[in-house]
């Protein structure tokens, strides 16, 4: 998306590089399943793959799948990614290049229409036009291509909005060879729905010479033409999709904190129901959001797990953690065990403790809470306990 003088990068290089090396080879780099059973893996992926399409037509290779797993979570489209979680995109990436879609990119017609940006790396001569609007999650960033027409353009849309516009970066487009496309940025305005007219971007484009030109290499396109990985000439890395993942639209709507019940009410209606067993609950999960808990005790909140961290293993021994404060941390232990054949699972904690620098002190946490899971795949696991309704993010699989 392009600002000025960081123009040249493609996308407004609207964000950070994916310290993605070429001369990295695929069957080098860790494979983001870790010690995943063979038969875990393949389950997980049937999950993905029916809650990616979900009533879409449009099937996604295994690589595609892992790179779409490997993205559920960052924040910002790569403004907050872990050291682990950005390994695991880097390798994911890696392996489509290397893997190769589409011949010729350029000369497919794949490669026309809108492309919603899900993630990009950000070099150091980012704006701060990009770092602005990139990072933030309520905007949707999308980069339009059209090169079979009389006028070819790479257009680059923020969103900020259905009530309040967009911005329009618009550039000149050539297509160099089957891979790269030449762009010169030309023009761009603001398109606010309560104004009668667009607000010009304040940039002169044709005084800024060759600060407005650069260039942009498509590195894979799928063959359903669902997935785009696209490097520009100053180094930034994009990741593109024509259709959203519905589970990408949930974390987005939950990081931008706007209407996420009803999101969450719509993903899960959209499913084809869920079945949960002990098994598939195994693992390290974050807390990325929970409806309303004003009024509750911090021990009940801990004890029930509705803040922070939550470790469940194969022998059924359940932890859950919560820091209230800096330097303060509660825990409380206990099991969790299947009831019957449905998807409810009954939490009987045990004890807790209260950690204040060194010091650890007893916590009354015991009780016990019924949790039913309403959606759960690899990553994602949304569930109910007592009136409050969770959504965590698998950040490990542990046992």
């Amino acid at each position: 998306m392009a600002a000025a003088p960081a123009a040249a990068g493609g996308l407004m290089q609207l964000q950070p590089p994916l310290c993605v090396s070429p001369r990295a080879s695929a069957s080098c780099a860790p494979s983001i399943w870790g010690a995943l059973p063979q038969l875990r893996r393949r389950r997980a992926l049937a999950r993905a793959a029916s809650s990616v399409a979900a009533g879409e037509a449009e099937a996604y290779t295994e690589p595609e799948l892992v790179l779409l797993e490997a993205l559920l979570g960052i924040q910002g489209r790569g403004r907050a990614v872990a050291p682990r979680q950005l390994q695991e995109v880097e390798s994911a990436v890696q392996a489509l290049e290397t893997q190769g879609g589409i011949p010729d990119p350029t000369s497919s017609s794949l490669i026309e229409g809108s492309w919603r940006l899900i993630f990009t790396t950000r070099p150091g001569t980012a704006s701060p036009i990009q770092r602005t609007f990139v990072g933030v999650d309520s905007f949707r960033i999308f980069q339009e291509v059209y090169l079979r027409t009389d006028d070819p353009r790479v257009v680059n849309v923020v969103k900020f909005s259905e009530s309040v516009g967009d911005l329009k970066v618009e550039a000149e487009a050539t297509i160099k060879d089957g891979k790269r496309i030449l762009f010169r940025f030309d023009r761009a305005a603001f398109a606010f729905k309560f104004l009668p007219f667009k607000v010009p971007y304040p940039v002169p484009f044709r005084l800024l010479g060759d600060e407005a030109n650069g260039w942009l290499d498509t590195t894979y396109l799928s063959h359903t033409g669902n997935i785009r990985i696209s490097r520009g000439n100053k180094g930034t890395t994009f990741v593109l999709q024509k259709s959203a993942d519905p589970r990408q639209i949930l974390l987005s709507a939950i990081s931008a904190r706007t209407g996420v019940e009803e999101v969450i009410n719509d993903f899960i209606s959209s499913q084809n129901g869920t079945k949960a067993d002990l098994s598939i609950l195994v693992g390290e999960w974050q807390l990325l959001w929970c409806s309303q808990t004003e009024g509750e005790s911090w021990s009940s909140v801990a004890s029930a797990g509705l803040k922070d961290f939550q470790i469940i293993r194969e022998d059924g021994k359940l932890k859950n953690s919560a820091s209230p404060f800096p330097g303060l941390t509660l825990n409380a232990t206990g099991n969790i065990c299947k009831n019957g054949s449905g998807n409810t699972f009954t939490m009987s904690m045990k004890e807790g403790a209260v950690k204040v620098g060194g010091l650890q002190f007893p916590l009354d946490a015991q009780g016990e809470f019924v949790m039913e899971i309403l959606y759960i795949d690899n990553k994602i696991r949304i569930s109910r306990i007592n009136q409050h309704m969770l959504v965590h993010l698998r950040i490990a699989n542990t046992t």
